[in-house]
């Protein structure tokens, strides 16, 4: 059985507009949009025939399109190659016709079927554009060339390819998307290979190498896969105020059935002769550091003799608002740690991971034999205790008894969304009854209600505090300590501390160094620490613990910021030897259900591999 993959193509000519990006991120599934400036391009779509892989295919050729070629036909294989025109998925799809020239290669006929890539609109002169609302139904799973962007500096950069983490030595058989010129012509296809992981480790599998004379945004294919739908483009107004700029409109799944989507109106600024790219946002948030004494001073913290961790070389909810101001980095005192250490704390220099029974590819949940093989490679690596967020994909009944296998301890959670914040929410009010039923409280270490919580609105701290003191009734069972998980600027809110601070035992934050501007990977170490020692003001005489941290390894630079698979080890080995037994490290692996998000980097922030 031959496997037949659509692909899509994209020439590119990097150009130096820009526009703002809006920066956010959450825990569960995304289901966002994007607004980003890009090249103008050109899209060619062709279906390619191969050897049979794991890739689904795409509805079958028929006789009822007009026939299309290309003149440029590759070498002589025993496969058929068919190419042709996609149509504009905006209006009824006309495929134009050409006659064929004479080569080795059979042409057949097929039926150019639409998938939804993002609408690229060319706005080359200032003013209001209307863009019409489009739908688009797929009616088998399908995996097309989708395209990501990312500003890069001057220099040489390798982007996109297959990130994949292995345990042991692993032949991996994936798709990959692959750029080829013709008569200037920049085209990308999926095709497959035979990729052989010497050994445990992270790789990433035919990556694309771009060289750039300046500061550009770059566009670079990825395997894209969309399950059977309707997909849906609302109608978008924007206004443009400046020339040579591109809007890319996304398609939104709502499954087979649609209602009228609302119309949307945007405005698009100019950006400034000196531009100020501000950074990406964890959940529109910015790490503000208040103004510190200037009595105190702070050590730089001593050279380590650790080892550097490298990875295998490889040819490789919610909000949005402007940062109010670019946080700085705080110096810590590498030593004699000023803040109160705990139980909290681990033996190693890395203390604790983030852990959701998620299947990396597609978020399906894992069976309990996939999860207890995670946690006993995370006692292999040396983490003390795994973080959950919620009670989801049986959490509870699947990484519990792993946990209690392997001789690891668990943070466990009730995660909060926007649906409400008390324990009559149904949502919640499930998690909490399960956690009670479950009661295997020798296994947990700390109780954690709400994850950034209050910073998206879900919850008042009133609300929350409330919330706590039910659970802690709910859950009598357990006697251990009690936090939140929140960033450094919402702790530091008086209503915030006056309203959480009597009723929890730690004070817990997520801690992320890439989000700050300022912040380069080496420096990630004495970021997190200063902000630890900030932590341990708000509550006084709390324990703190960092309790989500890591650095992507792909995505945008945000200022000085910037992923890669170098860069998150050299980011993380900085943490650990800064403030890792007081960390728990996000996440076990990348998370390729989510999308990418405007920082790019929402997919990959897998870091098991680093350990």
């Amino acid at each position: 059985m031959k496997g037949v993959v659509a692909a899509a193509a994209v020439a590119v000519i990097a150009t130096g507009a820009q526009a703002a990006y809006p920066h956010r991120r959450a825990h569960d599934i995304f289901h966002r949009g994007y607004e980003s400036c890009v090249p103008s391009c050109t899209t060619i779509w062709s279906t390619i025939t191969g050897s049979a892989t794991l890739i689904p295919n795409p509805p079958p050729a028929t006789s009822s399109a007009a026939v299309v070629t290309s003149s440029a036909a590759p070498k002589p294989k025993p496969e058929t190659t068919k190419v042709y025109e996609a149509p504009k998925v905006t209006t009824t799809p006309k495929a134009e016709t050409t006659t064929p020239e004479a080569t080795s290669t059979s042409v057949e006929v097929v039926v150019v079927v639409p998938v939804p890539t993002p609408e690229v609109h060319d706005c080359p002169t200032p003013g209001t554009y209307t863009f019409p609302a489009t739908t688009v139904t797929v009616t088998e799973s399908t995996t097309v060339c989708g395209a990501q962007t990312t500003k890069v500096p001057q220099g040489t950069h390798t982007l996109g390819g297959v990130t994949t983490v292995v345990e042991t030595e692993t032949t991996v058989t994936c798709p990959y998307a692959k750029e080829t010129e013709v008569n200037g012509v920049t085209t990308s296809v999926i095709e497959t290979t035979v990729y052989v992981c010497p050994s445990a480790g992270t790789y990433t599998i035919a990556p694309l190498t771009k060289t750039c004379s300046e500061e550009t945004i770059i566009v670079y294919p990825v395997p894209t896969s969309y399950a059977p739908g309707t997909y849906t483009a609302p109608e978008q107004v924007v206004t443009v105020t400046e020339t040579g700029y591109v809007y890319v409109c996304p398609y939104s799944s709502e499954g087979l059935t649609t209602t009228a989507p609302a119309k949307v109106t945007k405005t698009y600024e100019a950006p400034k002769a000196t531009k100020v790219y501000e950074a990406p946002k964890v959940s529109s948030v910015v790490y503000e550091v208040p103004k510190v004494s200037s009595a105190v001073v702070y050590e730089v913290p001593k050279a380590s003799s650790a080892v550097v961790y490298e990875l295998p070389k490889a040819s490789t909810k919610v909000s949005s608002s402007t940062p109010k101001a670019t946080p700085k980095v705080t110096k810590p005192k590498s030593s004699n740690k000023s803040y109160n250490t705990g139980n909290l704390k681990g033996d190693s220099d890395h203390y604790g991971i983030t852990y959701t029974p998620y299947q990396s590819s597609n978020g399906d949940c894992k069976s309990a034999s996939e999860v207890n093989s995670d946690i006993a490679a995370l006692k292999q690596k040396g983490f003390s205790i795994v973080r959950s967020y919620s009670t989801d994909c049986d959490t509870l009944t699947s990484v519990g008894p792993a946990c209690k296998e392997h001789g690891m301890d668990m943070i466990i959670g009730v995660f909060v969304k926007g649906t409400g914040c008390s324990y009559s929410t149904p949502d919640i009010k499930k998690q909490v009854d399960a956690i009670a039923k479950w009661a295997q409280w020798d296994l947990v270490k700390l109780f954690v209600v709400g994850n950034e919580a209050i910073m998206n609105g879900y919850c008042s701290a009133s609300e929350l505090a409330e919330l706590i003191t039910v659970v802690k009734s709910k859950c009598s069972g357990y006697t251990g300590p009690y936090t939140i998980a929140e960033t450094l600027n919402i702790w530091q809110q008086p209503a915030v501390s006056s309203a959480i601070c009597p009723v929890v035992d730690v004070t817990g934050a997520n801690i992320h160094p890439y989000f700050n501007s300022d912040v380069k990977a080496s420096a990630a170490g004495e970021f997190v620490s200063g902000q630890l020692e900030l932590l341990a003001e708000v509550c006084s005489g709390n324990e703190v613990i960092n309790l989500e941290c890591g650095w992507p390894t792909r995505g945008n630079c945000n200022g000085s910021a910037c992923p890669g698979k170098k860069e998150q080890v050299e980011a993380i080995t900085s943490i650990r030897e800064s403030c890792g037994d007081k960390t728990v490290f996000f996440s076990y692996e990348d998370d390729m259900w989510k999308e990418p998000g405007d920082c790019g980097c929402e997919q990959s922030w897998g870091s098991s591999g680093c350990f």
